[in-house]
Protein backbone atom coordinates (compact mmCIF):
# COMPACT_ATOMS: atom_id res chain seq x y z
CA UNK A 1 0.00 0.00 0.00
CA UNK A 2 2.02 2.75 -1.47
CA UNK A 3 5.17 4.27 -3.45
CA UNK A 4 7.43 4.22 -0.28
CA UNK A 5 6.13 0.17 0.70
CA UNK A 6 6.75 -0.87 -3.30
CA UNK A 7 3.98 -0.66 -5.06
CA UNK A 8 2.69 2.66 -6.10
CA UNK A 9 -1.09 1.09 -6.77
CA UNK A 10 -3.55 -1.13 -5.95
CA UNK A 11 -3.59 -4.15 -7.59
CA UNK A 12 -6.56 -4.29 -10.29
CA UNK A 13 -8.32 -7.05 -11.99
CA UNK A 14 -11.06 -7.36 -14.49
CA UNK A 15 -12.68 -10.55 -14.03
CA UNK A 16 -15.49 -11.39 -11.41
CA UNK A 17 -14.73 -11.42 -7.91
CA UNK A 18 -13.55 -15.31 -6.97
CA UNK A 19 -16.43 -16.78 -4.68
CA UNK A 20 -18.95 -17.56 -7.16
CA UNK A 21 -16.42 -19.45 -10.01
CA UNK A 22 -14.88 -21.29 -6.59
CA UNK A 23 -18.24 -22.22 -5.19
CA UNK A 24 -18.93 -23.74 -8.89
CA UNK A 25 -15.84 -25.58 -8.61
CA UNK A 26 -15.57 -26.42 -5.26
CA UNK A 27 -19.83 -28.07 -5.25
CA UNK A 28 -18.27 -29.81 -8.27
CA UNK A 29 -15.43 -31.08 -7.31
CA UNK A 30 -16.00 -32.03 -3.80
CA UNK A 31 -20.25 -32.66 -2.94
CA UNK A 32 -19.62 -34.19 0.15
CA UNK A 33 -18.86 -30.43 1.51
CA UNK A 34 -22.48 -29.62 1.93
CA UNK A 35 -22.21 -31.95 5.04
CA UNK A 36 -20.26 -29.66 6.80
CA UNK A 37 -22.30 -26.87 6.19
CA UNK A 38 -24.42 -25.99 9.79
CA UNK A 39 -24.76 -23.73 12.72
CA UNK A 40 -22.31 -24.54 15.51
CA UNK A 41 -24.12 -25.06 18.83
CA UNK A 42 -21.62 -24.17 21.13
CA UNK A 43 -21.05 -20.49 19.65
CA UNK A 44 -23.80 -18.90 21.86
CA UNK A 45 -22.74 -20.49 25.28
CA UNK A 46 -18.53 -19.29 24.47
CA UNK A 47 -19.97 -15.83 23.66
CA UNK A 48 -22.10 -15.60 27.07
CA UNK A 49 -19.62 -16.56 28.50
CA UNK A 50 -16.68 -14.27 27.25
CA UNK A 51 -19.53 -11.10 27.81
CA UNK A 52 -19.91 -12.15 31.37
CA UNK A 53 -16.62 -12.50 32.00
CA UNK A 54 -16.22 -9.03 30.81
CA UNK A 55 -19.06 -7.71 32.90
CA UNK A 56 -16.79 -9.62 35.95
CA UNK A 57 -14.09 -7.21 34.70
CA UNK A 58 -15.74 -3.85 34.97
CA UNK A 59 -16.93 -4.78 38.41
CA UNK A 60 -12.87 -5.21 39.19
CA UNK A 61 -11.59 -2.26 37.61
CA UNK A 62 -14.06 -0.03 39.25
CA UNK A 63 -11.38 1.14 41.60
CA UNK A 64 -8.30 0.99 40.06
CA UNK A 65 -6.16 3.87 38.78
CA UNK A 66 -6.50 5.07 35.37
CA UNK A 67 -2.77 3.66 33.92
CA UNK A 68 -4.34 0.01 35.28
CA UNK A 69 -7.05 0.32 33.98
CA UNK A 70 -5.63 1.02 30.25
CA UNK A 71 -3.18 -1.24 31.07
CA UNK A 72 -5.83 -4.47 32.03
CA UNK A 73 -7.88 -3.24 28.55
CA UNK A 74 -4.83 -3.88 26.43
CA UNK A 75 -3.40 -6.86 27.61
CA UNK A 76 -6.99 -8.76 29.10
CA UNK A 77 -9.96 -6.80 27.90
CA UNK A 78 -9.40 -5.99 24.64
CA UNK A 79 -8.56 -9.20 23.63
CA UNK A 80 -11.69 -10.44 24.89
CA UNK A 81 -13.28 -7.99 23.04
CA UNK A 82 -11.51 -8.59 19.61
CA UNK A 83 -12.86 -12.01 20.02
CA UNK A 84 -16.47 -10.96 20.45
CA UNK A 85 -15.76 -8.72 17.11
CA UNK A 86 -15.47 -11.97 14.73
CA UNK A 87 -17.74 -13.88 16.81
CA UNK A 88 -20.21 -11.15 15.53
CA UNK A 89 -18.76 -12.16 12.12
CA UNK A 90 -19.78 -15.82 12.43
CA UNK A 91 -23.16 -14.87 13.87
CA UNK A 92 -23.96 -12.49 11.41
CA UNK A 93 -23.98 -15.68 8.95
CA UNK A 94 -26.15 -17.14 11.40
CA UNK A 95 -23.71 -19.67 12.87
CA UNK A 96 -25.24 -19.32 16.12
CA UNK A 97 -28.89 -20.50 15.51
CA UNK A 98 -29.01 -21.63 12.07
CA UNK A 99 -30.34 -19.56 9.13
CA UNK A 100 -34.01 -20.55 10.04
CA UNK A 101 -33.82 -18.57 12.92
CA UNK A 102 -31.88 -15.43 11.21
CA UNK A 103 -33.66 -12.81 13.88
CA UNK A 104 -32.31 -14.73 16.88
CA UNK A 105 -28.90 -14.34 15.47
CA UNK A 106 -29.79 -10.53 15.24
CA UNK A 107 -30.61 -10.13 18.58
CA UNK A 108 -27.79 -12.40 19.72
CA UNK A 109 -25.09 -10.53 17.96
CA UNK A 110 -26.27 -7.27 20.00
CA UNK A 111 -25.60 -9.13 23.21
CA UNK A 112 -22.20 -10.09 21.50
CA UNK A 113 -21.54 -6.48 21.16
CA UNK A 114 -22.37 -5.00 24.95
CA UNK A 115 -19.01 -5.38 25.99
CA UNK A 116 -17.71 -3.76 22.94
CA UNK A 117 -18.95 -0.53 24.13
CA UNK A 118 -19.96 1.08 20.65
CA UNK A 119 -22.58 0.08 18.65
CA UNK A 120 -21.47 -2.33 15.98
CA UNK A 121 -22.96 -5.65 15.23
CA UNK A 122 -25.63 -4.23 13.05
CA UNK A 123 -23.79 -1.87 10.26
CA UNK A 124 -20.97 -4.61 10.38
CA UNK A 125 -23.77 -7.10 9.37
CA UNK A 126 -25.48 -5.04 6.94
CA UNK A 127 -21.68 -3.83 5.22
CA UNK A 128 -20.33 -7.12 5.35
CA UNK A 129 -22.57 -8.59 3.11
CA UNK A 130 -21.25 -6.33 0.46
CA UNK A 131 -17.78 -7.53 1.28
CA UNK A 132 -19.13 -11.01 0.23
CA UNK A 133 -21.18 -10.15 -2.55
CA UNK A 134 -18.77 -7.84 -4.17
CA UNK A 135 -15.26 -9.01 -2.51
CA UNK A 136 -12.74 -6.55 -3.39
CA UNK A 137 -15.03 -4.12 -5.45
CA UNK A 138 -14.13 -0.74 -5.70
CA UNK A 139 -16.79 1.43 -3.88
CA UNK A 140 -18.47 -1.61 -2.77
CA UNK A 141 -16.21 -3.31 -0.57
CA UNK A 142 -15.71 -1.47 2.01
CA UNK A 143 -13.34 -3.54 3.68
CA UNK A 144 -10.62 -2.12 1.26
CA UNK A 145 -8.79 1.61 1.75
CA UNK A 146 -9.50 4.21 -0.12
CA UNK A 147 -7.24 5.66 -2.69
CA UNK A 148 -6.45 8.29 -0.28
CA UNK A 149 -5.45 6.30 2.24
CA UNK A 150 -2.98 3.73 -0.17
CA UNK A 151 -1.61 6.96 -1.15
CA UNK A 152 -0.79 8.89 1.98
CA UNK A 153 -0.10 5.80 4.35
CA UNK A 154 3.18 4.97 2.15
CA UNK A 155 6.19 4.91 4.16
CA UNK A 156 6.97 2.87 7.39
CA UNK A 157 6.17 5.35 10.07
CA UNK A 158 2.99 6.36 8.13
CA UNK A 159 2.15 2.60 8.21
CA UNK A 160 2.30 2.28 11.73
CA UNK A 161 0.31 5.06 12.27
CA UNK A 162 -2.83 3.84 10.02
CA UNK A 163 -2.36 0.42 11.81
CA UNK A 164 -3.17 2.25 15.63
CA UNK A 165 -6.18 4.67 13.54
CA UNK A 166 -7.39 1.28 11.83
CA UNK A 167 -10.81 0.60 14.07
CA UNK A 168 -11.53 4.66 13.09
CA UNK A 169 -10.65 4.17 9.49
CA UNK A 170 -12.75 0.69 9.56
CA UNK A 171 -15.53 2.47 11.19
CA UNK A 172 -15.77 5.80 9.40
CA UNK A 173 -14.66 3.80 5.82
CA UNK A 174 -18.34 2.82 4.65
CA UNK A 175 -19.92 6.11 5.75
CA UNK A 176 -17.31 8.02 2.86
CA UNK A 177 -17.22 5.17 0.31
CA UNK A 178 -20.63 3.30 0.63
CA UNK A 179 -22.82 4.92 2.80
CA UNK A 180 -26.49 3.46 3.44
CA UNK A 181 -29.60 4.61 4.97
CA UNK A 182 -29.75 3.77 9.05
CA UNK A 183 -31.94 0.44 9.36
CA UNK A 184 -34.33 0.05 12.41
CA UNK A 185 -31.49 -2.79 13.59
CA UNK A 186 -28.99 -0.29 13.35
CA UNK A 187 -30.80 1.85 15.61
CA UNK A 188 -32.38 -0.67 17.99
CA UNK A 189 -28.22 -1.74 18.08
CA UNK A 190 -27.42 1.95 19.63
CA UNK A 191 -29.89 1.77 21.89
CA UNK A 192 -29.38 -1.34 23.30
CA UNK A 193 -26.01 -0.67 23.40
CA UNK A 194 -26.52 2.95 24.98
CA UNK A 195 -28.97 1.28 27.85
CA UNK A 196 -26.09 -1.43 28.61
CA UNK A 197 -23.64 1.68 28.87
CA UNK A 198 -25.37 3.59 31.31
CA UNK A 199 -26.43 0.42 33.28
CA UNK A 200 -22.92 -0.29 33.57
CA UNK A 201 -21.58 3.52 34.46
CA UNK A 202 -24.73 3.60 37.34
CA UNK A 203 -23.42 0.53 38.89
CA UNK A 204 -20.05 1.00 38.71
CA UNK A 205 -18.77 3.78 37.51
CA UNK A 206 -17.06 5.53 34.07
CA UNK A 207 -13.53 3.42 34.35
CA UNK A 208 -15.61 0.37 33.74
CA UNK A 209 -17.21 2.09 30.28
CA UNK A 210 -13.65 3.78 29.16
CA UNK A 211 -12.40 -0.06 29.88
CA UNK A 212 -14.70 -1.33 27.30
CA UNK A 213 -14.77 0.94 24.98
CA UNK A 214 -10.74 1.66 25.30
CA UNK A 215 -9.99 -2.25 24.98
CA UNK A 216 -11.91 -2.36 21.74
CA UNK A 217 -10.35 0.30 20.17
CA UNK A 218 -6.64 -0.30 21.02
CA UNK A 219 -7.03 -4.61 20.36
CA UNK A 220 -8.41 -3.73 16.96
CA UNK A 221 -5.40 -1.55 16.03
CA UNK A 222 -2.01 -1.75 16.82
CA UNK A 223 -1.98 -5.29 18.64
CA UNK A 224 -0.49 -8.47 18.13
CA UNK A 225 -3.70 -10.19 18.30
CA UNK A 226 -4.82 -7.73 15.11
CA UNK A 227 -1.86 -9.18 12.57
CA UNK A 228 -4.88 -11.82 11.17
CA UNK A 229 -6.32 -8.79 9.76
CA UNK A 230 -3.22 -8.19 7.28
CA UNK A 231 -2.49 -11.59 6.56
CA UNK A 232 -6.42 -12.10 5.51
CA UNK A 233 -7.26 -8.60 3.96
CA UNK A 234 -3.40 -7.31 1.89
CA UNK A 235 -1.28 -8.70 -0.56
CA UNK A 236 2.34 -9.02 0.00
CA UNK A 237 3.13 -11.50 -2.96
CA UNK A 238 1.35 -10.88 -6.66
CA UNK A 239 -0.84 -13.03 -7.35
CA UNK A 240 -1.88 -14.09 -3.78
CA UNK A 241 -4.83 -11.93 -1.85
CA UNK A 242 -5.08 -13.87 1.53
CA UNK A 243 -2.52 -15.27 3.28
CA UNK A 244 -3.22 -18.09 6.85
CA UNK A 245 -2.47 -16.56 10.04
CA UNK A 246 -0.41 -18.82 12.23
CA UNK A 247 0.34 -15.81 15.24
CA UNK A 248 0.26 -17.31 19.33
CA UNK A 249 -3.32 -15.35 19.43
CA UNK A 250 -5.12 -18.17 17.15
CA UNK A 251 -6.53 -19.96 19.68
CA UNK A 252 -8.57 -16.64 20.76
CA UNK A 253 -9.67 -16.26 16.82
CA UNK A 254 -11.96 -18.67 16.75
CA UNK A 255 -9.52 -20.66 14.39
CA UNK A 256 -9.13 -17.59 12.23
CA UNK A 257 -6.36 -19.22 9.90
CA UNK A 258 -7.09 -20.06 6.26
CA UNK A 259 -7.61 -17.03 3.68
CA UNK A 260 -11.29 -14.90 3.86
CA UNK A 261 -11.61 -16.70 7.17
CA UNK A 262 -11.48 -20.10 8.93
CA UNK A 263 -12.48 -23.40 8.11
CA UNK A 264 -15.90 -24.14 9.62
CA UNK A 265 -16.71 -27.65 10.91
CA UNK A 266 -19.76 -28.09 11.97
CA UNK A 267 -19.29 -30.34 14.93
CA UNK A 268 -16.07 -29.95 16.88
CA UNK A 269 -14.27 -27.11 15.00
CA UNK A 270 -11.25 -26.81 17.16
CA UNK A 271 -10.54 -30.11 17.68
CA UNK A 272 -11.06 -31.42 14.10
CA UNK A 273 -9.05 -28.35 12.04
CA UNK A 274 -5.99 -28.76 14.76
CA UNK A 275 -6.52 -32.45 13.70
CA UNK A 276 -6.20 -31.61 10.14
CA UNK A 277 -3.91 -29.42 9.87
CA UNK A 278 -1.19 -31.75 12.01
CA UNK A 279 -2.02 -34.89 9.73
CA UNK A 280 -2.21 -33.23 6.05
CA UNK A 281 -5.68 -34.45 5.36
CA UNK A 282 -8.19 -34.13 2.81
CA UNK A 283 -10.49 -33.05 5.42
CA UNK A 284 -8.67 -29.54 5.88
CA UNK A 285 -9.09 -29.05 2.29
CA UNK A 286 -12.63 -29.58 2.10
CA UNK A 287 -12.90 -27.53 5.18
CA UNK A 288 -11.90 -24.79 3.97
CA UNK A 289 -13.62 -24.95 0.67
CA UNK A 290 -16.73 -25.13 2.93
CA UNK A 291 -16.09 -21.89 4.34
CA UNK A 292 -15.87 -20.09 1.01
CA UNK A 293 -19.26 -21.53 0.45
CA UNK A 294 -20.56 -20.91 3.33
CA UNK A 295 -20.68 -23.18 6.29
CA UNK A 296 -22.22 -21.92 9.12
CA UNK A 297 -20.02 -23.12 12.20
CA UNK A 298 -17.21 -21.40 13.83
CA UNK A 299 -14.54 -22.97 16.44
CA UNK A 300 -14.23 -22.78 20.40
CA UNK A 301 -12.06 -19.87 21.29
CA UNK A 302 -11.66 -20.60 24.64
Amino acid sequence: MGIEGGRGDFEWVYNDQPHTSRRKEILAKYPEIKSLMGPDPQLKWVVSGMVLTQLLACYLVRHLSWKWVLFWAYAFGGCINHSLTLAIHDISHNVAFGNKQARWNRWFAMFANVPIGLPYSASFKKYHIDHHRYLGGDGLDVDVPTELEGWFFCTPLRKVVWLFLQPFFYALRPLVVNPKPVSQLEALNAVVQLVADIMIYYLWGLKPVLYLISGSILCLGLHPISGHFIAEHYMFLKGHETYSYYGPPQPHHFQRRLPHGAPRLSKHPWQQTTACEENGSRVLRLAAAAYLLGARAVGLCL
